[in-house]
């Protein structure tokens, strides 16, 4: 039994080390295109993660996860318009009449306050919210619909103040990031590769998390709130605290994501991004965290695939996806694998069984 686990183990590792090592390797085999589409996907896995680890792990589903990535990404494309235009104002804002640069604006001038307020802002705000919802109990259903509604209200927010955001047309034409020129295929590969360290980085931290007890917390939570109240703990601090933690992680995919595709707009932070954001965890497999990295990089890749292959029918092709996901792998990818495995385990102690059998007889 020990060897099967330290070889299940021993397993699992060669195959996060072969992935990553393919990750790496991955600009010497693929086009600029492609390895820029890449990026864009693993930024999503990114996002994935910390999603998994608030519903997979907390039972906590938020169809409001936009936000907390348009947050992180307007964070990045303000420094970046405002590195773009030298000193001057926007172009959008000029249009408006502005005369200086607004107060909200400022602090973004400086990259490094830009990064961290792209992860401070969203996590400062999920905290907000978390601990106004969960210490009132406000949980299921009734917590998914008000995150979804608080997607509409951020987003109708963004369009209304064309004069700060944009408006529909959103932040774009970015020029250099920390004076490189960012539409150039080496700093393309540079901001790739950060992106898989991120990636690799937020997977080993929240893997450690819940592989701890906090995570065996987590998980009662989950599957008894009730029962870990009457037990001593506080259920609706634990739900904050990681409701914190994955709004921080999503701010960081929605940075990666700016630098990469160069454009952020209230149409890629709405509802409809919000529910994909959960079809990738429930795809791969929730309570897993790996599953929702394949999820996240899988239904990309296949809706990249299916417009260009099928541009007038690729839309059914991935709903046809969808629906042979839902109806025949309830747990998603990794529940299919964890079926093999679990069809492998049986059909190997069967054989060894038979082996120790025909020894005694022996």
């Amino acid at each position: 039994m020990q060897n099967r686990i330290y070889q299940s183990v021993f397993s699992r590792k060669i195959v996060f080390s072969l992935i990553l090592l393919i990750l790496l390797l991955a600009p010497l085999f693929l086009s600029d295109f492609r390895l820029n589409l890449l990026g864009k996907f693993l930024a999503f896995a990114i996002l994935a993660i910390g999603l998994d680890l608030l519903w997979g792990y907390t039972g906590v589903l938020s169809l409001g996860h936009g936000i907390f990535f348009g947050l992180g990404a307007y964070a990045m494309a303000m420094y970046l318009k405002l590195e773009a235009t030298g000193g001057k104002l926007p172009d959008f804002m000029a249009w408006s009449g502005i005369q200086e640069l607004p107060l909200i604006w400022i602090p973004f001038q400086y990259p490094i306050l830009a990064i961290i307020l792209g992860i401070l802002i969203p996590a400062c705000l999920a905290l907000f919210l978390g601990y106004l919802t969960f210490r009132n109990r406000i949980n299921g259903v009734y917590f998914t619909i008000l995150s979804q509604a608080l997607v509409l209200v951020i987003v109708t927010l963004f369009i209304g103040q064309q004069n700060l955001t944009g408006g529909t047309s959103g932040l774009t034409n970015f020029s250099t990031f920390f004076g490189f020129q960012i539409n150039s295929a080496t700093t393309q590969t540079v901001i790739y590769f950060v992106t898989v360290v991120a990636l690799v980085l937020v997977f080993l931290g929240c893997k450690k998390l819940v592989k701890g007890r906090l995570g065996r917390v987590l998980v009662g939570v989950r599957d008894g709130e009730n029962r870990m109240r009457f037990l001593g703990y506080n259920p609706s601090t634990y739900k904050t605290f990681v409701y914190t933690i994955s709004g921080a992680i999503a701010g960081l995919a929605g940075m990666l994501f700016v630098l990469q595709v160069g454009i952020i707009s209230p149409t890629m932070i709405g509802i409809v991004p919000s529910i994909e954001m959960v079809l990738w965890v429930a795809l791969g497999g929730r309570g897993t965290l790996i599953g929702p990295v394949i999820g996240a990089v899988f239904i990309n890749a296949a809706k990249t695939g299916f417009s260009e292959s099928y541009p007038d029918y690729w839309t059914y092709f991935l709903g046809a996806l969808f629906v042979i996901v839902v109806v025949f792998l309830p747990k998603g990818i990794m529940g299919l694998v964890e079926k093999l495995k679990e069809r492998w385990n049986k059909v190997d102690v069967k054989e060894s069984s038979s082996v120790e059998i025909e020894k005694n007889y022996s």
